[in-house]
Parts: C-alpha cells; structure tokens; sequence
C-alpha cells in the first residue's frame, strides 16, 4: 500500500510517465498506471531475471525499486549507467539476516551483521550461511543506488554514509470508514500473526488490562488459533480498515521485532484512535509517548488502560504533499 500510495501521487503530474514491474500481487488493489508481470521479481533469494525487455521498451529516466530481495535484480539495476536509482530498504533483510534485530533469545539486537555475531542467533549452520551471504550480497548491491529508509532509526541501523540515505516515512492512504464493521467498542490489533508482531503479548496485556472491552485481532498467520478468547477476524482488505479503526478505543502494538516505522500505528492515530505500544524500533519517531519499555506486558497493559477513549491525534509532518516533495529531491 505504501507503494501504491507513491504511485496515486506521482501519477497526478501532468508531465510523468510511470510504469510498474511487479513479481507477484494478491489482487486486493489497482495501480494508477500501466502494470507488467516480471517472472522471478519477487524472488527472495538470488534468481536469474529477464529485465532487457522492459528496460528497452519504458527507457526510464528513474528506477525506484521497492520491496526487492533479489541481489541479481539489485545487481543489475544499480549497474546500469545514466539513470538515476533508488532503493527503498523497508526492513531489515540488508542487514539483519536474523528475525529483525531480535535475537535467538528474545532481546535486542543493535550491533551490526557480523559473521561471529549474527551466528548466535541460529541453530542450523547451513541455514545460517546461506541466508548471511544472501544478506550480505543484498547489502553490497545498495552501492549503486540513492537508498531511501522509512525511519532515522533504519538509517542508523543500515550503517551506511549519512549523505546517501533519506527517511522518508510512509504516509496514509486509501483508509475509508465505509461503515462494513459494526459492533461495540474494541481494544484492535493489527498485524501479521507471527511471533515478531506479539499477538500473543496483545492478548495477555489486554486480559492484564483489566479493560472490559472485546480484543478484536486483524490479520492471518500461524498464531491464529492461538489467540484465544480474542475475536481473530482474519485478514481484512486494506480499503476497509478505517471502519474496524474507528470501532477501536485502542490499538494495541507490542513488536518484538524491532519494528522498521509501524504504520499500523500512525493509520490508527489518522482515524482519532490512540495506541498503546511498547518502545520498538522506529516507534518512538511517531508516537506521541509515553511508551511502554520493550517486553514488558505490566507497563503495556497500564498504557492499554490510559489510552482508551483517550482523543489522538495524527503525527504532524506526515502530509503526503510534503514526504512526495522530499522523494522528488532524491530523483533529483
């Protein structure tokens, strides 16, 4: 949605041609602009990918690549000469190749990728070796792009020179309130249901709470089932999340992974709906505070209980007019 986003404002400019290349879509949204299917795009691992043809037929002036893991298609793009490129690095798989600066343990990682370091944190020696190299090959290709970072705290985390690096956080886009959630007032958690997310710590902080309110969990994963007694509704299209916003008295968001900016977060305080979160990564840029310390579900809980029905406000900075401004600087 992010990217879609980029392209509605871009594709309101009268005198710029846009095309997107995509590996692979789920159907749920429509670019403003002509689309063309890349075979092997979307591969995360190194892949052989056929690019001549689109090259030759759009002869771009500018190439943003965003959401690409492939190194061969990073490669390839950042050597071409006499265009200008951009990479959007949107989290950490340049430079963590473990579970987003969280280790094998369950702490905080900010020490930077290491062969010795980064080793701890697996249990398969293959495995590691393999996804270090992929990580490092990804890393090594940003060298012929202008890299673009939704957060201060990813420009930190990447490492590399302070001039070649733009934060640029995403903006909200294409929320609606259309009315399809009905129901009482809710505490919401919205996110993948994987470990990383912390659905498990959104259900304890909620029932610690003390809130009588029903905990609603939006979104689809291996922990689904293991949720109980929330409400897990599934996966919802992103057009129709302003509605389950709008219900929501809360949101809360515990991340154990270090999260690369939270967007869920910025959508809810958009909507007028407060957030209770844990201190995560790039949080802290957005979130009108107090946090609550990372890992700690007493203080999550006692921020749940202070932040219901408490009016928020969006994060100012944030208009899609200005970030667009700041994008067009770095094509240049």
């Amino acid at each position: 949605m992010h990217l879609l986003g980029i392209l509605e404002h871009q594709a309101r400019a009268p005198d710029l041609s846009l095309q997107l290349a995509f590996g692979r879509q789920d159907g749920s949204a429509r670019a403003p602009c002509p689309v063309r299917r890349v075979p092997g795009l979307d591969a995360r691992t190194r892949a052989p990918v056929e690019l001549d043809a689109l090259l030759a037929d759009t002869r771009p002036d500018v190439i943003h690549v965003h959401n690409v893991m492939n190194p061969d298609v990073l490669e390839r793009v950042g050597a071409l000469g006499d265009v200008v490129k951009v990479v959007t690095v949107q989290d950490h798989r340049f430079f963590c190749p473990g579970k987003g600066n969280w280790t094998l343990d369950g702490q905080v990682c900010d020490e930077p990728m290491s062969r010795s370091l980064c080793r701890k944190c697996f249990s398969d020696d293959d495995y590691f070796r393999e996804i270090h190299d992929l990580t490092r090959e990804r890393f090594d290709a940003l060298e012929g792009f202008r890299v673009v970072v939704l957060s201060h705290y990813m420009k930190k985390e990447l490492g590399l020179p302070a001039g070649r690096v733009t934060v640029i956080p995403p903006f909200v886009h294409g929320l609606e309130d259309d009315g399809g959630e009905s129901g009482p007032p809710s505490v919401l958690f919205v996110g993948r249901l994987v470990d990383a997310k912390g659905p498990r710590d959104a259900v304890e902080a909620w029932r610690r709470s003390g809130i009588e309110l029903p905990l609603v969990i939006v979104g689809a994963g291996p922990l689904g089932a293991d949720l109980s007694p929330a409400e897990v509704v599934g996966w919802v299209p992103h057009a129709r999340m302003g509605s389950h916003y709008r219900r929501a008295s809360a949101v809360v968001m515990p991340s154990r992974w270090q999260e690369p900016y939270g967007i869920v977060g910025v959508e809810a305080l958009t909507m007028g709906t407060p957030v209770a979160a844990w201190e995560s990564g790039g949080v802290s840029e957005w979130h009108p505070g107090p946090l609550a310390p990372w890992g700690d579900v007493d203080a999550l809980a006692t921020r749940l209980r202070e932040a219901c029905g408490r009016p928020a406000q969006a994060p100012a900075g944030l208009e899609p007019e200005l970030l667009m401004g700041r994008l067009a600087d770095v094509y240049g």
